[in-house]
């Protein structure tokens, strides 16, 4: 039996206008206020831009991913990216989304493989860096700007152009467009090279997402709000923001990465979808708090984190242990919960590993995260740990989603077949060919099964190396334990072809420079401090007591200190936060050579 609805993506609008009509279905800051757009409202903006599109020309000739015209976007999360989501899709249009800090070289060959027509861009910035590309794609017509751009016609006079046939036009359209049609076409970030687009049906998303509300649960709650922060680019998001649309809970959107904090606080949602990588940030800033502290309240914070670390939601810690647990919880952890907003019920995070460290402290505090799984070619979600009874397990990313079939290739290789699966890679069916087989997609991502219930990823496929001792070594645990350390903020392990393991750190070096001030080591500068000869034996400590989790061959024999974080400004990280593996190892070839002279 189907565990989903028949339902366009787009539908979202009259279920929610049907059941739950809201006051505030989609929100964000204009000029410092909150801007509150109805269920009502946004159905009328996106009819009319739909229209607007109409009257444009924009068209579905043949209800195919090569046949339908595209449409760009190159915006932060705000409203107008749902709204321009939704009437592309109504009109049969496929909507091509841009990472905001994707580079010119990669923007004007998605312009030109997707051949779109016409873009959509944020603000002036993003206004011009599309139309320097632009430049080179003889299929763009014209770019439109959300925000008022000196010499660049504004998204509302495309919906100004709606009449009362266009309009017409359009439910004559809605009414025809099958779920198998294309919905999106979402480009990987290229970090093995030439960008590749996932086509992704109506069914593919929408099953995903009913698939996720059933197994997670989210049941229909139009008094929940949630914020939205992660790049709505990106298929993680996307698929949440139609968990959030049929669910009636309420998105509104972070003004900015660096105002996260101050829109929790304002907001108080009841929960956010995020990336490892922002949960470490902070994670770092509440220990930086801490390590400010002094006396008897430094003590009971550092306590409070210890205890917290030893949390098993699968197992009583017995009543002593939860009885430390509830003073810590009343004491510290509450502190916590306030930065959040207080009302948090659900924080769910993927696109790459989190530490299991993490997760127990956060739910020990009182801070429900929950890590799941799934690559951009699954819709994406494969794997989600749950809110119910044992649902959960730290350091898998939990059960497979009802309706969804997974196993195991002899290497350990993820399979998965099911309606959230794409069509395949756009004008690419030699890379389709490769992941697609008989039904199954091929994820590149090595797992194995824990208590024939919970999945855990173990490496991806092609990050496994091998040493010049013909020992296979997989990096990404090495990787995740060191990053235990509150010394350490990132690490990439070497070795491949090589007589041993290396590793390149970059400290935290909030943490490193506390720790020196507390040991009367003066600090100066990041360069100063990598060299300093203090500095390396303490962080030589640390590898040398993470290495004992591992066999002989995948220890750590020598590492180099970098002085700068990696970052996707830099290149070194995709959109997502996940490492460029190649460009580091490159960039960072002298160090490597150092590693093993």
């Amino acid at each position: 039996m189907q565990k989903y609805p028949n339902y366009r993506l787009f539908d979202a609008i009259e279920y929610q206008q049907k059941k739950f009509p809201k006051s505030d279905m989609l929100n964000a800051k204009e000029n410092g206020t909150w801007v509150h757009y109805s269920t009502s409202t946004v159905a009328d903006i996106v009819n009319k831009f739909s229209a607007g599109l109409l009257k444009l020309g924009v068209q579905c000739n043949d209800c195919t991913a090569e046949g339908s015209d595209k449409i760009a976007i190159i915006s932060n999360n705000r409203p107008e990216w749902v709204f321009t989501d939704l009437a592309v899709q109504q009109v049969g249009a496929i909507l091509v989304p841009v990472y905001p800090t994707t580079n010119p070289i990669e923007l004007e060959f998605i312009l030109n493989d997707a051949q779109v027509k016409y873009i959509f861009a944020s603000d002036e910035e993003l206004y011009h860096k599309a139309k320097a590309a632009a430049k080179n794609v003889a299929s763009v017509k014209n770019i439109y700007s959300f925000n008022e751009v000196s010499g660049a016609e504004n998204y509302t006079k495309v919906i100004e152009l709606a009449d009362e046939a266009s309009l017409a036009k359009v439910e004559e359209i809605k009414k025809s467009i099958p779920t198998s049609h294309t919905a999106t076409i979402i480009y990987t970030s290229g970090t093995t090279g030439t960008p590749k687009g996932v086509i992704l049906s109506h069914e593919n998303i929408v099953s995903c997402a009913y698939l996720s509300k059933i197994s997670f649960p989210f049941e229909d709650a139009p008094q929940l709000k949630i914020l939205s922060f992660l790049p709505l680019n990106h298929i993680f998001e996307k698929c949440a923001t139609y968990i959030y649309l049929f669910s009636a809970i309420s998105i509104y959107y972070a003004e900015s990465i660096e105002t996260i904090g101050d829109n929790l606080k304002e907001i108080q949602p009841d929960g956010f979808t995020t990336v490892p990588r922002l949960l470490e940030k902070v994670y770092e800033k509440i220990m930086l708090k801490g390590s400010e502290l002094t006396g008897i309240k430094r003590k009971l914070f550092f306590w409070s984190v210890k205890l917290a670390s030893k949390y098993d939601n699968l197992k009583s810690g017995g009543f002593l242990y939860n009885l430390q647990l509830a003073i810590a919880k009343k004491l510290v952890f509450s502190k916590w919960r306030e930065a959040l907003g207080n009302n948090v019920q659900f924080i769910i995070t993927g696109g790459a590993a989190c530490q299991e460290k993490l997760l127990r402290i956060f739910n020990a505090a009182g801070i429900p995260v929950y890590e799941g799984y799934g690559p951009t070619e699954n819709s994406p979600v494969i794997c989600v740990n749950r809110k119910e009874p044992e649902g959960s397990m730290y350091g898998t990313v939990g059960p497979v989603l009802e309706g969804l079939e997974v196993k195991l290739a002899e290497d350990g290789e993820i399979l998965v077949k099911g309606p959230t699966v794409m069509q395949g890679y756009y004008k690419r069916p030699d890379l389709t060919a490769e992941v697609l087989k008989d039904g199954w997609l091929y994820t590149g991502d090595i797992g194995v099964w824990v208590n024939n219930k919970y999945l855990k990823i173990t490496d991806r496929k092609k990050e496994l190396f091998k040493t010049s001792g013909g020992k296979y070594v997989a990096p990404q645990p090495i990787e995740n334990k060191c990053k235990e350390s509150r010394f350490v903020e990132q690490v990439i392990v070497v070795g491949s072809e090589r007589k041993f393991v290396g590793a390149l750190i970059v400290p935290s070096f909030i943490a490193l420079k506390d720790w020196m001030n507390s040991n009367n080591i003066p600090f100066t500068t990041n360069e100063d401090a990598i060299t300093n000869p203090q500095v390396l034996s303490m962080y030589q400590n640390i590898i040398e007591e993470y290495n004992q989790y591992f066999n002989h061959v995948e220890q750590v024999k020598k590492f180099e200190l970098l002085p700068k974080e990696w970052s996707i400004e830099t290149g070194e990280m995709t959109p997502k936060m996940s490492l460029k593996r190649k460009i580091i190892l490159e960039k960072y070839k002298d160090a490597i050579e150092r590693i093993y002279a």
